[in-house]
């Protein structure tokens, strides 16, 4: 099985278990904006019998499905994404009109799972069985972190974070936070960007600053400096994906906590 980017890895695996053999196309640490397969992945997806897209229109996928798919014509290929309620694309990332990092929200985990799930049994019917006490025992661990982190992150009475790079629209929007940006249309701020950055986390009185490892922190760091707060590593694109989930939120809500 080929995934996109390595959330969807632990997806299959935690389903697909011993029957399946993963190879993820946007490496961790890679940024799937800009990322291009190596030859030996392309080699990998000639041999793979489902590629699990994302299907939210992340830039890798709009750049290299029709390569992937004319490598592999016998290759299934499953859209994560189907079912998925998109939310407006409010910081025009990229060209898409919704916001493209469904994957950070337990909810559409959920949905692309059960995705997955259709998509493993339909190139490997024999082991339904098997894929479905998979599913249904990594459905609950998503349900009880879901749980978990909608009690850790309620109550608050300042519900702003300031991100670098805007990935947690989803996670936001269960959760009952706000992103604000600091990376605008892809690109970093303009001096004038960055002075009304640093006025309005004195304003929200926000102190941290969240930066995803793929991005350079300059600007951040130039910000956190003005404001007398720090800077701290969260990553949309980590393969743990319920343990860094639980990670985020702990982060997040030691930013509200402020």
């Amino acid at each position: 099985v080929i995934v996109s980017i390595p959330p969807q890895a632990e997806f299959v695996e935690k389903i697909g278990g011993d029957k399946v053999k993963v190879t993820v196309m946007v490496p961790p640490g890679a940024n799937p904006h800009t990322y291009e397969p190596l030859p030996d992945q392309l080699n990998d997806v000639s041999q793979a019998e489902l590629y699990a897209e994302v299907g939210s229109g992340i830039e890798f996928e709009n750049v290299w499905m029709d390569k992937i798919s004319s490598a592999n014509k016998k290759m299934v290929i499953l859209n994560c994404s189907e079912g998925i309620n998109f939310i407006p694309n409010t910081e025009n990332e990229g060209d898409n009109e919704y916001d493209t990092h469904v994957w950070v929200s337990p909810q559409n985990a959920k949905i692309m799972v059960e995705n997955i799930y259709r998509g493993l049994i339909q190139v490997d019917p024999a082991n339904r069985d098997y894929y479905k006490a998979n599913k249904d025992k990594y459905l609950k661990e998503l349900e009880k972190a879901d749980e978990s982190i909608r009690k850790s992150l309620s109550g608050h009475k300042n519900n702003k974070i300031m991100v670098y790079h805007p990935a947690w629209g989803y996670f936001c929007r269960d959760y009952g936070l706000t992103q604000i940006a600091i990376e605008k249309n892809g690109k970093e701020p303009t001096p004038q960007g960055i002075a009304s950055l640093i006025n309005q986390a004195k304003k929200e009185k926000i102190k941290i600053i969240f930066i995803s490892p793929q991005y350079s922190r300059k600007n951040a760091d130039a910000i956190a400096s003005e404001i007398g707060g720090q800077v701290i590593t969260v990553d949309d694109l980590d393969k743990n994906y319920i343990e860094n989930l639980n990670k985020v939120a702990d982060s997040f809500n030691k930013a509200l906590n402020n």
